[in-house]
């Protein structure tokens, strides 16, 4: 991906989380001097930063503290106390199966129906249920990242988790596509105050907006434009398994798709 936003008003920090690499951009506030420019924005950056680093620690299957790893580790009848973004993400990812009439399924097919939200608690219903939410938190943790931004009072940046992105305020991000036929990049669209995610079709979770790194080659893809991060990450999968980008569902959270 390419990002339009360059040169000396605007400053960028990236980090590996979520088993990817994510950065944020940010404009330079009005009337910095150059000098206090870095210390201004350095708060903004580590509150983003932080923000996506909470979501990780709860939703990480590959975290032994997480809230996931602690379901997983129940009985069969247990229950837990969720901390607030595995609450947000489960309703979510409830509300979405309900939604697509099973396709999205965090259970991976484990068991659908073997997890049960209630109010702020967690239960385990079937013995075998596994949940992974890889196809739905970063887009959270994306937005969460985003407001942190904006509680600082940050006028204009993105946040891009691996190829979830999500842009705010007065910035315009082309977005550049993978093509499979020439191997190189081709211009698809420009974002402006929203949130884009794509995944390859038959790769279960993975993000395939156009990175330096490489992809596996001869897959197709699906994109989704929303106004939320979330949506856009969990929408891909919808549209990938269903293969319909006019689905009348993506209506219901203002998203457009596109089949590549």
């Amino acid at each position: 991906m390419t990002l339009a936003a360059t040169g000396p008003a605007w400053r960028r920090r990236a980090r590996p989380l979520l088993g990817t690499l994510v950065e944020v951009g940010l404009c330079s506030p009005r009337d910095a001097a150059p000098t206090s420019l870095e210390s201004a924005l350095e708060p903004a950056f580590d509150a983003a930063f932080e923000a996506i680093l909470a979501v990780q620690a709860c939703l990480s299957r590959f975290d032994a503290a997480s809230d996931i790893s602690h379901f997983h580790a129940l009985p069969c009848g247990g229950a837990m106390a969720m901390r607030p973004a595995t609450r947000q993400v489960l309703m979510a990812a409830a509300q979405l199966q309900q939604a697509s009439g099973g396709l999205f399924d965090i259970s991976l097919g484990t068991a659908p129906d073997g997890w049960h939200l209630d109010g702020d608690v967690l239960r385990k219903v079937r013995a075998p249920v596994r949940l992974d939410l890889g196809g739905i938190a970063k887009g959270h943790a994306v937005d969460l990242a985003v407001q942190a931004l904006m509680a600082y009072g940050c006028r204009a940046g993105w946040v891009n988790a691996g190829g979830d992105l999500r842009a705010f305020g007065d910035v315009s991000l082309p977005v550049h596509l993978r093509d499979e036929a020439s191997g190189g990049a081709r211009p698809f669209a420009t974002l402006h105050e929203g949130a884009f995610a794509s995944s390859h079709f038959g790769a279960g979770a993975r993000m395939a907006l156009f990175t330096a790194a490489a992809r596996p080659p001869g897959q197709r893809q699906v994109s989704v434009a929303a106004p939320l991060c979330l949506w856009a990450d969990a929408l891909t999968k919808v549209v990938a398994l269903s293969g319909d980008a006019a689905a009348p569902l993506l209506a219901r959270y203002q998203a457009v798709a596109w089949c590549h």
